[in-house]
Formats: C-alpha cells, structure tokens, sequence
C-alpha cells in the first residue's frame, strides 16, 4: 500500500521504503503503468531531462488545444458578430453549432484531454477519483449537453492549469539545482610537470592541486596549500562577508576568491563536496513530507469522493423534488465538478515546502525534511549547550597557579602532555598557551577520557590527571584547591581546571571564554517570537554557569552534567513541553539531540557528521539563524494557510452560487486557474526570504563584566 512509498512531487520520484514487500523494478513500473502513469528506475543524471521533455509535452499539447479553442472562438466571432459570440459566455443554448466551429472546439477538447483521460480511466476503474476525473466527466457531460465550447473551454483551461502547475513545480525545483551552478564545471589543475590544465571538476583526484584566481568561484572541497586571499562563503553559510585564507585553511566548492591568487589541494572529490551533499539532501527532503502535506493529501482524497456525490445530488434533486429542468440542472452538476477539482490545493503546499527549503539552504540552513520546515514555527523550549552558543567556544588560558613546588611552566607542560591529541576547545587553548611560552609539548602515554571530568595518563614515570574541580574531589582532593582562589575563579565567570598527581593537586589554571556579543540580544528574540524556555546545558560548575545565564537572560541553567545527563534533561522538556529543539554540535550532543522533537547542529559547514546527524544544521556557528528559523518557518506556514484558505473560500464561493444555479462552466474554470495561479504566486514569494541581518564579530571578554562565559572540561 502507499504506507510503504515515499513520494516526491517536486521531482517526480517514488521511493519504495524498507518496509514494502521486496519487486521487481519491472513489477513496480506495470503497477504504476496501471494507475495511468509511467515508471522507470530512478537516474538522477536523465531526471532533469525526462522532466524537461514532459513540461515541454504538456505545452504542445496546451498551445495546440489553445489554438483550436481560440479558432473556434473567432469562427463564431465571424459566424455571429460580436454580440453572438459573448452569448457564448452567457450560458448555454438551443442554436446548432455550425460544423466547423463545433469540429476546432472538439479538436480542442481532445488535445485538452489528451494527457489527462488515461489517468482518469485509471482512477475511475479503482473507484478512486481524483481531479483528472472531475475535469473528464465535466468535459463529458458538457459534450452530452452539446456544449461543445464549454467543454473546450474547460479541457483547454485545465490543460493550462496543469502545465502552469509544472512549470511552478520545476521553478522550485530549478531553484535548488541552481546550487549546483554553484561550483565551476571545471578546474585549473597544476600538473607535476608544472603546466596548468582544465579538467572537469568531476575528473579531479583527491590530492591534486588547482589554482583560483581572484574573482573566480572555488570547484572542489580543499585546504590551500600556497597564495593568499579572502573567500565570500556567502553561497554555503549564508555570511557574505570576506573570511581571510592562507595557508593551511579549509575551503569550499561554489565559494568565490575575492582577491588574492589560491592554489588549493583537493580534499574531497566534486561528488562529496559540502555543497554536493547540501543539494542531496535538501532533493531527499522533499519526500519527508510535512504534517500539513499529509493533511492537504488526506484531504483531497476525502474531498474528491464528496464532490462528485453532491454534484449527482445537484444534477437529482432539484427536477425530482422540485420539477427543475434535467439540463439545466445536470449542467450545474458538471459546474460544481469544474470549481470543486482541488488542484490549486494540492499543488501549493508541495510548491511552499520546497521554496523555503531552498530559501533556508540559501541562507546557510539546511533543513532536512518538510516536518522541519514546520516543527521550528511551533517550538515551546529550546535548549542548547553553552560553549559555541552563548559562548565563542574559544577559550584562552588567563591564568596558571603552581601549588607546592610545582613551577608554572611544569603545569603547562603536564597540561599540554594530557592534552595533546584532543581537539575539544579547552584542548586547543592548552596548546596554544604551551607553543606561546615555547614548550615542547610530548603527548602522555595511556591517557584517558573521564566524561565530564577531565583526562588522565603518565608521562614522565608520573600518574598525572587534568579536569574540573569535582574530578578532583572524586580523587580525594577537593581540599587541596584553596577556596579563596576557588571563589576568585569561579566569582569571576572563569573555568577553573585542575592539574596533579598520585600526590595531589600540583596547579590550578584559570581559562575564560568570551560571551558572543549578540547573545542577549538573539535570547531576547527567541522570548519574542514564543519561545517560552531556554535552558542552557553546560559542564561547568553552577556559579559560573548562572553567571553567563544571568548576563544574556536564559531561563534556566542546568550545570555540572555528564553527557548523559543532556538525555535525561531532553526528556523532560518532551515530556512537558509541545515542541522541543537542542542546539549542539550534532557529534558529541548526538545522544542528548535526539531526543528533543528536532535537533539544531551548528557549524556543520565542516563536520560530515552534524550534516548527516542533525534534522537541521546551521552552516556557521551563528546562532542568530536560529530566530530567523523560527520566523522563516511561522512564515511558510502562514503562506501554505493562506493558500488553504484561499483555495477553499473560492470553491465555497462556487458552490454557493452552483447550488442557486448562478454560476457558469467557463466561470468555473476561469476561476479555478486564476486561483491556481494565485496560490503558487503566492508560495514561490518564500524563494526570496532568505535575507538574514548580519550579525557583530567579535566578542566580549568574560573577565570584563559581572558575568562571564566560561567552558566546562568535557571531553
């Protein structure tokens, strides 16, 4: 049954899940052949070209269906004046249409319905009607009245409208793969022998080295190797501004070098670049369907059935309770079947869900799925840890405190020692402190993660071990740190991390993070926009945490946790809250991540892993993209109801007047592709809301204000 298939209007793509009973590929094209459409093996490379063939199919047939109808229209024009042929729009008849004029109307009728009638013959012979069989009955009912113009009227519009349809649905989709215009076909490859030469992009090894110049677009994932320049990254984090590159730095496919000269080696082939993965998975996205989507899909499929049950109530009741005319009201059966056909209904939603997946991947969002699009809209709690949200997460040793006979430059190099083959922030500040003062750093030997304590190994015969100051307690130590230096630390917003021995603690180091200087500002939005709990998580100890919540105005501080606490901690904001969202690094949050109702990964721009992990990944570390989600989503959503209401207040129009016997058959259609049109107008307008306002650099030093970020030791 359909429960086992994923479908993807935008692309034309049906995915068989898991759960089917396992076919053939040939089985699955005879069943699709049998509903009134064709099938074949999904080719990403054809797929654009079989699309393009069909737009270009439905605009032969619309335009020739056009042509006869407006030949047919001029011949009476001439036939009868101009008086005669607006009584055609008046309503229909007893005069016998001329043949010629009845012949171009009937030639227009079947270009109309050309494409249309298999699906509808299909859908009637498993009792399931849809559109294409409200638009055939009505185009037939019209001819056994002998309103041939009608009926022409109605084939030819509903051909239109569904064309239109398609061309709006490959606008949308166009959009997403102009990313792949993105990165240049081609690179400038430096041979061995040193000669430049073009290479397709596709052909490029990993490894092989390409040169960009200024002004030129990057194609391949690479570190540059030589050169100098400033690269806008704007096309894959949604940050226009110029980010610095030398040597030793990461960059992007379909970034441009604004200045400078770049020889690059290549990291990655054309197939896995950050962008690559960016198009796939905003394309797999339109699959996961929305809430709303499968409430509109719903919808039309109970709608449909009810339709043509009123429209034979329509055509009954009147002449038999009342005496009416059989024609006459037979001919506003077939009006109610035209207005009722819900395809702009149907075909904005998909429409909406795909322009702000593309608007979102514009703005450096990615967003994995229509459920995503929706969830951000409705959330209720946020949490988030702390160190690369509220904080920079780059933290910097302020401070060393030898104890005993310990010497300051010992305790840097026990603490580099530890530390050397980690890449958490703490890490990276301890080393950047040891190669300032010059210390030659050897890694320890059998070190150690402890989880949200610290680290322990031996280097130099000795038992050695870094972490938080309740990892000192654990070890019996808590009375070694001196509390007026404890209360100094921590009174100050600062990490305290501890260092010794089988012996005891030998130091103390103080560390300082800066607080982002747009933080309070983006929690004050997120209060604004109804997002009524934040929580921050964090390592750290509770004073220092409390001190940084105070200072940008979060909720609630949840401090001192384990990896499993985050678990334990999600859990109970689902349970008490409509819609809950965490903000992490989507590698290390992972377990915590999924449990809320949808995860945030942010700065995913370099990590394979919050790419694949998150149901949203940020591709900077800017949390302002966060309100800008929200505010983006609550958007869409507002367009998809406006659409809804729309479409379903211009079918109650039409019925009303249909039930009083007021409307007419070619009013109806008028309508109904005005409506169509209306309503995908109205959702491609999402394709231009990817603006972001750009946030301040920089940020403020803990140490300069009352409360101050700070960075928990957890590994």
């Amino acid at each position: 049954g359909t429960e086992h298939l994923a479908f993807d209007v935008i692309n034309g793509r049906m995915t068989i899940l898991d759960t089917a009973d396992r076919i053939s590929d040939d089985e699955v094209a005879q069943l699709v052949t049998s509903t009134g459409m064709s099938a074949k093996p999904w080719d990403a490379d054809n797929a654009a070209k079989d699309q393009a063939a069909h737009l270009v199919r439905q605009k032969r047939f619309t335009a020739l269906s056009g042509s006869c109808w407006a030949a047919g229209f001029l011949y009476h024009i001439v036939e009868s004046g101009m008086g005669g042929a607006l009584g055609l729009f008046a309503g229909h008849g007893e005069m016998t249409m001329p043949l010629v004029e009845a012949g171009l109307f009937a030639v227009a009728i079947l270009f109309g319905v050309w494409l249309v009638a298999p699906k509808a013959w299909s859908s009637a012979r498993r009792f399931s009607p849809d559109m294409n069989v409200l638009m055939v009955v009505a185009v037939v009912g019209a001819i056994g009245l002998g309103e041939f113009f009608e009926a022409a009227t109605v084939a030819f519009f509903f051909s239109l409208s569904l064309y239109l349809e398609s061309w709006s649905v490959g606008r949308a989709r166009n959009a997403v793969s102009a990313l792949l215009d993105l990165a240049p076909p081609s690179a400038r490859v430096i041979r061995p022998d040193g000669i430049e030469t073009d290479v397709p992009a596709a052909e490029v090894a990993v490894n092989d080295r390409f040169i960009v110049r200024g002004g030129d677009r990057i194609p391949l994932d690479g570190e540059v190797v030589d050169g100098a320049g400033a690269v806008d990254q704007a096309p894959i984090t949604g940050e226009s501004a110029l980010v610095p590159k030398e040597r030793g730095d990461e960059v992007y496919a379909g970034t441009i070098n604004g200045e400078g000269t770049l020889i690059i080696r290549a990291t990655k082939a054309a197939s896995d670049t950050v962008l690559a993965k960016i198009i796939r998975m905003v394309g797999d996205a339109h699959a996961r369907r929305a809430p709303v989507e499968q409430w509109v899909a719903k919808f039309a499929r109970i709608y449909t059935p009810i339709i043509m049950m009123l429209a034979i109530a329509i055509a009954l009741l009147p002449p038999i309770l009342l005496g009416g005319g059989w024609d006459y009201w037979f001919y506003n059966a077939l009006v109610l079947l035209v207005i009722a056909c819900p395809c702009a209904l149907v075909i904005s939603t998909p429409v909406s869900i795909v322009a702000a997946l593309t608007a979102a991947a514009r703005a450096g969002v990615l967003i994995k799925g229509g459920a995503y699009v929706e969830a951000p809209g409705r959330t209720t709690a946020l949490a988030m840890d702390k160190t690369g949200t509220i904080t920079m997460g780059e933290p910097e040793v302020a401070a060393v405190y030898p104890l005993g006979d310990a010497s300051a430059h010992d305790l840097m190099k026990r603490a580099a020692a530890l530390e050397a083959r980690s890449s958490h922030p703490l890490a990276r500040a301890i080393l950047a402190r040891a190669e300032s003062e010059g210390i030659d750093v050897s890694a320890a030997d059998e070190t150690r993660t402890v989880p949200g304590r610290g680290l322990e190994g031996r280097a130099d015969g000795h038992s050695i071990w870094l972490g938080s100051d309740r990892f000192a307690g654990e070890k019996g130590f808590s009375n070694c740190i001196p509390a007026d230096l404890r209360d100094r630390i921590e009174g100050a917003g600062s990490t305290l991390v501890a260092i010794g021995d089988e012996t005891g603690v030998t130091g103390i180091l103080e560390l300082r993070d800066r607080i982002r200087p747009d933080a309070k500002r983006i929690v004050a939005e997120l209060h604004a926009r109804g997002v009524k709990t934040i929580v921050m998580l964090t390592g750290d100890n509770e004073r220092t945490a409390r001190a940084v919540a105070a200072e940008v105005g979060i909720d609630k501080v949840r401090a001192e946790l384990l990896p499993e606490d985050k678990v334990r901690i999600i859990e109970e904001l689902v349970a008490d809250h409509d819609m809950v969202a965490m903000i992490g690094d989507g590698v290390n949050d992972a377990p915590a991540m999924a449990r809320a109702h949808y995860a945030i990964a942010m700065g995913a721009v370099g990590s394979d892993a919050a790419i694949e992990t998150a149901d949203i990944a940020l591709m900077t570390d800017d949390i302002d993209r966060v309100p800008w989600l929200i505010g983006h989503s609550r958007r869409t959503m507002t367009i998809i109801h406006q659409n809804i209401g729309i479409s379903l207040a211009a079918k109650a129009l039409f019925v009303g007047l249909t039930a009083f016997g007021m409307a007419s058959m070619w009013g109806a259609i008028a309508a109904d592709v005005g409506v169509s049109l209306l309503v995908v107008a109205n959702a491609l307008r999402l394709l231009n809301g990817h603006r972001i306002k750009e946030s301040p650099s920089g940020g403020e030093p803990v140490g300069d204000q009352m409360a101050k970020g700070a960075l928990a030791h957890g590994h």
